[in-house]
């Protein structure tokens, strides 16, 4: 059986999604990082970087969220273009622009708003508008068709999915103000079964929710280094 360490942030989210949309039978290991399980060694044997989400599938460990979306499609052959091989290309850069954009400067956003110990207006106005840059992007790119690769449900809108579901964390809460058509795709994916279930998926297990001490340390131990 499938082995899945997750925490209820949105990359895991997204393979959440994957596992239930596709019927896969798994086994979920809630990965606390709050607690700062991430760092325990034997978690660090499977993903040394310290992040959720992981899979241990059949001996072969997969960390990164998209690349254990990519690495599902292609097993199961689900979630993938009408038309493979020719679309591949077209999959991948949007992946990676989900990756290497969506993902990266929509958690920074958050961080410097919500957890950066003192004010830093560069910051977040760098990463707000880079944020706000790239969904704009999906979003004009939505407007012409339900997914965004066209008419097929695909991984891309899977990946796109765990981090728009909670655009108003990262944007404020006027952030689906004038992005229609990101707030239709999202409320779309939502309401299927699969995802109702994978947004539940965190309720079976009591992740911690404040933020002290303990967890900074666990989350962010960069700042040690400014005591230092």
């Amino acid at each position: 059986m499938l082995t899945f360490y997750y925490s209820a942030a949105p990359n895991p989210m997204k393979v959440a999604l994957f596992l239930e949309e596709a019927g896969l039978e798994y086994a979920p290991v809630p990965v606390d990082t709050r607690k700062g399980e991430q760092h325990a060694p034997a978690f660090l044997a499977l993903n040394p970087n310290a992040k959720v989400p992981v899979i241990v599938d059949d001996g072969s460990v997969v960390f990164d969220s998209n690349a254990i979306l990519l690495y599902l499609a292609e097993k199961t052959g689900l979630f993938l273009p009408d038309d493979m091989p020719s679309e591949r290309g077209t999959l991948l850069s949007w992946l990676m622009f989900i990756a290497s954009g969506i993902g990266p400067y929509s958690g920074q956003a958050v961080h410097f708003r919500r957890y950066a110990p003192e004010p830093l207006p560069y910051a977040r106005n760098r990463y707000d508008f880079e944020a706000e840059r790239h969904f704009e992007i999906v979003d004009q790119r939505l407007a012409a068709q339900p997914y965004l690769l066209g008419d097929t449900y695909t991984i891309v809108d899977i990946a796109l999915w765990g981090w728009a579901r909670v655009l108003p964390v990262v944007m404020g809460e006027h952030a689906w103000e004038g992005r229609p058509n990101l707030k239709r795709f999202v409320d779309a994916i939502s309401a299927r079964p699969a995802a109702v279930r994978a947004a539940a998926l965190p309720e079976r297990h009591p992740f911690k929710t404040e933020m002290d001490e303990e967890s900074e340390r666990a989350m962010f131990p960069g700042n040690a280094r400014l005591d230092a």
